[in-house]
């Protein structure tokens, strides 16, 4: 979707501030919202690409205010109430109004499968015998689209020309896997954007930028 978390290439959003020893969590609450969202997620009511977008649809205004887990919670709160997980009043009051389902209560995270979760997570790559559309050095297009679903098509490439560097093998599409129509898999690929094709003259002349896409989003240049 076109929102303002696709901020690549924007302007007036201030410099990047890169702070030396920054810490993992600024305040104890951050990780609590980190443990929150694995733990949902181990419910499989939603997948990554899915929460990925449940933080996208939070509203412009309140987005740009955000920290960064202030948005984290946001989107998980979006997903448990759309899930049925939990309903609107329980998230008001702070409370449950009666016992989890059993369903619910035989995917809980238990402590013992804490490290494994985080360190495995879930796999993208996809075992398949998928021809590839384009090869190493090919060159493309980025196509013009406009979802009002999840892409990882950033808006700054669309319409724009790219060299295929490498391809990374077959993987689940998260454009279909946000909006729940499986996985899709076909293959990434990782692309050269020239600075100047993105940004026209003025950018930066040697510059380039690799964005990983897929082959729904290229076409043949």
């Amino acid at each position: 979707m076109n929102g303002v978390h696709d901020m690549g290439g924007m302007h007036g959003l201030g410099p990047i501030e890169r702070e030396e020893q920054e810490p993992v969590f600024r305040h104890p609450w951050e990780g609590r919202v980190y443990a929150l969202r694995q733990g949902c997620g181990a419910l499989a009511r939603w997948n990554i690409d899915m929460a990925r977008h449940a933080n996208e649809r939070m509203p412009a205004a309140e987005y740009l205010a955000a920290s960064y887990y202030e948005r984290w919670l946001w989107g998980l709160e979006t997903l448990l109430a759309e899930n049925g997980v939990v309903t609107s009043w329980e998230l008001t009051e702070g409370r449950a109004k009666g016992p989890a389902p059993d369903e619910l209560r035989q995917r809980v995270l238990r402590p013992e499968a804490v490290e494994r979760r985080l360190r495995t997570g879930g796999s993208y790559r996809v075992e398949a015998d998928i021809a590839p559309r384009f090869s190493a050095g090919d060159a493309v297009s980025a196509r013009n689209i406009h979802p009002t679903g999840h892409t990882r098509l950033p808006r700054y490439a669309r319409q724009h020309l790219g060299v295929v560097e490498r391809g990374h093998g077959v993987f689940i599409f998260p454009d279909a896997n946000a909006a729940g129509l499986g996985h899709q898999p076909q293959h990434l690929y990782s692309v050269r954007f020239e600075a100047q094709e993105l940004w026209g003259p003025n950018a930066e002349p040697k510059a380039a930028v690799y964005v990983d896409l897929w082959d729904s989003h290229l076409e043949t240049a």
